[in-house]
């Protein structure tokens, strides 16, 4: 992924010229990728207007990244057991995000330029605020399954002393429906095996002889079966515990074991059938979302451009592609070509780009020309 920024100055003879010398310089000292972005024109309105929109936009700007970050996000998840494939489904009309946002072109028939601007963000936001309400409720119900199922074979990862015992006892190992009789589960360290088999019988008075039976094992012990009475239930758990042998406490239930096995099934069969929906639905809509976060960005641009350098509208914007390690140097290069445009603003921030240790330059910072950051490295 990349990050771009995406500038504006204005439009006439001499603004022109400074675009072609940044480009020779950025391009001689290979530090950017430059293309046209270009942006139609639209129907300005008012200037108090544009000054509600600037600040609409701002917080739509933010909502639809936050949206596309999410999305993403779920793509991930979704995609839990095939990561390396996400990116391929992190698409914006089919081709890779930075093949889309360096060949940007407005989408008329979506966005129609001749409509008031007012509408234009209107139609934006509303397409945003119900791709975020699906998203919502496809991904809670995709997720509430996904963490029954977690649930329930987490219940089958633990120890012998916690997990379920439904995938590992039978009916057959118990004596059932008995007045006097009662078969028991024993955990047994694996060094006192052979003590177990020497001594269990004489734990207690009662006890059945060679009834016991490994029927699991894990890295600490096994679970073995013991039959006694009933009667001596009590004596034999406190013989057992001073001899290291813990009894669980278990009661064999075929209900609950065929309840709880047809419950896997269930969830199993019913993740599949949500998963193949859900990934399309993510995929169109990421795509939808990720086109309009960037139509965002040229309306930010468009409105900036028209409050900063007034009318008529008469701007070029321009997409430069920052080469790695060269964010520095570009900037002061951008600072310098167009510090003519706001000689005190452009002064205090070369100096600052080069004195002032720590000094952040984002969106929020003040430069000579209309400036946006799109940031890619959010959706790696």
């Amino acid at each position: 992924m990349s990050e771009f920024w995406l500038i504006s100055a204005p439009g006439d003879k001499e603004n022109l010229q400074a675009l072609e010398r940044m480009n020779t310089v950025t391009s001689k000292s290979n530090l950017s990728y430059n293309t046209k972005f270009v942006i139609p024109d639209f129907k300005v309105g008012t200037l108090d207007s544009l000054v509600g929109l600037s600040d609409e936009l701002g917080k739509l700007d933010a909502f639809a990244e936050s949206l596309i970050k999410r999305m993403a996000q779920s793509v991930v998840d979704v995609m839990e057991d095939a990561k390396g494939k996400v990116q391929e489904n992190l698409l914006a009309n089919g081709v890779d995000l930075t093949s889309f946002v360096t060949h940007f072109e407005w989408d008329m028939a979506k966005y129609p330029a001749k409509q008031p601007l007012v509408s234009v963000v209107d139609t934006v936001a509303k397409q945003l605020a119900q791709i975020e309400t699906d998203l919502k409720s496809r991904t809670a119900s995709y997720n509430t399954l996904k963490t029954n199922l977690e649930n329930l074979e987490r219940k089958s990862m633990g120890n012998l002393f916690t997990r379920t015992l439904s995938d590992i006892v039978s009916k057959e190992d118990f004596v059932l429906d008995s007045e006097y009789l009662i078969t028991l589960l024993v955990i047994v360290p694996k060094p006192s095996y052979t003590q177990w088999q020497k001594t269990y019988e004489s734990l207690s008075d009662m006890v059945v002889p060679r009834s016991t039976k490994l029927l699991a094992e894990d890295n600490e012990g096994g679970l073995f079966t013991v039959t006694l009475f009933r009667k001596v239930i009590d004596d034999f758990k406190i013989k057992a515990k001073e001899n290291k042998f813990t009894v669980r406490e278990y009661y064999y239930d075929e209900k609950e074991i065929k309840r709880e096995r047809e419950e896997m099934t269930r969830l199993l069969s019913d993740k599949k059938q949500q998963y193949g929906p859900l990934l399309r639905w993510l995929k169109v809509n990421f795509s939808e979302a990720f086109i309009a976060w960037i139509h965002i960005k040229a309306l930010r641009v468009f409105v900036e451009s028209v409050l900063r350098y007034g009318l008529p509208v008469n701007f070029q914007a321009v997409l430069l592609q920052p080469k790695k390690s060269s964010t520095k140097r570009l900037r002061e290069v951008l600072n310098s070509v167009f510090r003519h445009l706001d000689q005190v603003a452009a002064a205090s921030i070369l100096d600052a780009s080069v004195e002032i240790p720590g000094l952040q330059l984002n969106n929020q910072d003040y430069f000579p020309y209309v400036y946006f950051h799109i940031d890619l490295s959010l959706l790696d």
